[in-house]
């Protein structure tokens, strides 16, 4: 079974919860007229939709390379990710937006044990996503599942708050119903940003992995190579890829600098985690020492 299936059945289990959560928080809060609780019940469902786009996009991003997509389709998790980040930011207006209305309105909700028992219960559901989405993302390299972890360890803060205004509000103060979903609305709003900015990194070709003290340690020591200089590295966890610059005896022969080659490429890869392909350059040169350029 290959990494992406393995991440597709995750994001399976993760979605029949989500999606279990989402109702259960949909339907109570509608029922109790609470703002907060149902602005908990969209980012729950928002944990759903950005599990269906991982699905798919995993998918996707497990094909292999193609005439028209040569190094892979990878980046479509990261397109996917870019996706779910907007769609928060437009969960995040209406929250803020409807929020207002019922802090002018004075909308006061109805708390019930029914209710209470409704967010606990869910509280301890996305506690466990949470966990074993994150455990799953770092095992399988899976940048997709590690983004989707924190969305699901952020909807637990957004759950605990959520409970703590029903306490106000049991005490008399009914206005914190909707200031906690105004301050839900935020939060959502800087989770979007927070995954449109990491997956635009990815897109951009930027070093969101770094790996050059690795490098460092290991191409140096290498029989055969004299230095290395401009090493570049792209990608997201689990699919980087890097070129490098190796200096070698200018007299060596091109089969040996070849095999050093071959050489520097199979030390990357095993020891950085998610390195994909090496391309390494030969050069003749007799310093010894390093240097690295982003």
């Amino acid at each position: 079974m290959t990494e992406y299936s393995q991440v597709q059945r995750v994001l399976w289990v993760i979605l029949g919860l989500n999606i279990l959560v989402a109702l259960a928080k949909a339907i109570f809060g509608l029922l109790a007229g609470s703002m907060s609780m149902v602005a908990d019940a969209l980012h729950s469902a928002f944990d759903s939709a950005s599990n269906i786009i991982g699905i798919a996009a995993t998918r996707v991003a497990g094909r292999p390379p193609d005439q028209d997509h040569q190094y892979g389709h990878a980046k479509v998790e990261s397109l996917a990710t870019l996706i779910v980040g907007g769609m928060l930011l437009l969960t995040a207006y209406w929250v803020i937006s409807e929020g207002i209305v019922r802090l002018t309105a004075g909308a006061v909700p109805e708390i019930t044990g029914i209710t209470v028992g409704v967010m606990v219960a869910t509280l301890v559901i996305n506690i466990f996503v949470a966990w074993y989405e994150r455990r799953m993302g770092e095992e399988l390299q899976s940048s997709f599942l590690i983004a989707d972890s924190e969305h699901t360890k952020s909807d637990v803060y957004v759950s605990l708050s959520v409970l703590a205004g029903f306490v106000a509000v049991s005490a008399g103060y009914p206005a914190a119903d909707p200031v906690i979903a105004l301050a839900i609305g935020v939060l959502i709003g800087k989770m979007g940003l927070s995954i449109i900015r990491e997956a635009g990194m990815v897109l951009t070709d930027a070093a969101t992995v770094r790996c050059e003290d690795i490098v460092r340690k290991s191409v140096p020591s290498i029989p055969g190579v004299r230095g290395y200089h401009r090493f570049r590295c792209r990608g997201g966890a689990g699919d980087l890829f890097a070129d490098i610059h190796v200096t070698v005896d200018p007299e060596m022969s091109v089969l040996h600098a070849h095999e050093i080659a071959r050489e520097v490429e199979a030390v990357l890869k095993e020891r950085v985690p998610g390195m994909k392909e090496v391309i390494v350059h030969i050069e003749p040169g007799t310093e010894s020492g390093s240097q690295i350029k982003g």
